[in-house]
């Protein structure tokens, strides 16, 4: 395979033009994002090496254990934005509540705000498993010069103007969205460079495999319940393979490349789903749809739900359209 010579940097000069409001600030979003990146990733590739596995010994506002890394990456993503003075508010999945950004002039003149899960899977990393970064970028709606408000970051999926992930494992890699495909960069440690690797990168229509934690099996709704049998049914294509990695981030892009579904539906114990619509679904749910695949809740699509709480959290569909729109039809014959 011929190597790549593309560099992010020079991805994002020659696509700036493309982005409906070619200010140079979304590409200077990118760019700290890229930063932070290359700096949590140098630090995941010690693991072991250093003390920055385990337990942080504290809680984040949704009642899990903060692991270090969580605790570390959450630093670092946050004060590379706030550095660069190029947003005006930040939310995170490990923060109680949103972050009003400042610029040397005590002013509030940026037009954007990220929302971050900066350590995805993060309890995978005692084990050597791949963990990831998901974030999103949205204009803000209040006046700019005024301070952010929660209305900012309240806004449903279909306002997201970039989208993207991070991956950390056989290698580092930075896939996002601004709206027109998804492409995916592949970092160089010898000399901390991305280049473009994974050019227009899309889901297969039809996938076989399927990406759900079926030790939970007996707490799942009847129609997730008859799709896993389904998969699992012999006939036509099927059955299916199963695949489940425990890290958001490895899932969907494992199923991006290969074909397949990811599912975190609700459960007995968590009646409202687990996965946070803002910091996770979101993000990935625009990535999905660019990349030609889908995202639902089951029974509607995720970036068109209105959020009502910053850590709101939604059931997640998400993968190749015709394995969505098939769990979509299970879910919908067994509600009636």
């Amino acid at each position: 395979m011929e190597e790549s010579t593309k560099t992010l940097g020079e991805f994002i000069i020659e696509n700036q033009n493309a982005f409906q409001y070619s200010s140079g600030e979304l590409s200077r979003i990118i760019n700290s994002i890229r930063l932070a990146a290359k700096v949590v990733s140098y630090k995941v590739n010690k693991a072991g090496l250093i003390d920055i596995t385990g337990a942080a010994g504290e809680q984040n506002i949704q009642g899990e254990d903060q692991q270090k890394l969580d605790v570390y990456a959450n630093e670092v993503f946050i004060q590379t934005l706030k550095n660069r003075e190029i947003v005006c508010g930040i939310a995170s999945e490990e923060n109680d509540d949103f972050i009003t950004v400042e610029g040397k002039d005590k002013g509030h003149k940026n037009k954007y705000v990220v929302l971050m899960d900066p350590l995805d899977g993060s309890s995978n990393i005692d084990v050597n498993v791949s963990v990831g970064t998901v974030f999103s970028v949205y204009r803000r709606v209040t006046p700019v010069g005024t301070p952010v408000t929660l209305e900012d970051f309240l806004q449903p999926g279909t306002m997201q103007v970039a989208a993207g992930y991070v991956i950390y494992g056989t290698s580092t890699m930075l896939v996002y969205t601004t709206g027109h495909g998804v492409n995916g960069f592949t970092l160089n440690p010898a000399i901390g460079t991305f280049y473009l690797s994974h050019p227009d990168m899309k889901f297969t229509k039809d996938g076989h495999i399927y990406s759900i934690n079926e030790g939970n099996y007996i707490q799942f709704p009847q129609g997730v319940k008859d799709y896993i049998k389904y998969c699992q049914s012999e006939e036509g294509d099927r059955p299916y393979t199963s695949r489940y990695i425990g890290s958001l981030v490895s899932d969907i892009h494992r199923n991006m490349i290969k074909g397949g579904i990811y599912i975190y539906p609700t459960s007995s114990k968590a009646p409202k789903g687990k996965l946070r619509l803002l910091y996770e679904c979101n993000p990935m749910a625009f990535i999905a749809e660019q990349a030609g695949g889908k995202a639902s809740d089951g029974f509607r699509r995720i970036m068109e739900i209105k959020p009502t709480e910053l850590h709101e959290r939604v059931p997640f569909f998400c993968g190749s359209y015709n394995m969505v729109t098939k769990a979509e039809e299970f879910m919908l014959k067994a509600s009636k």
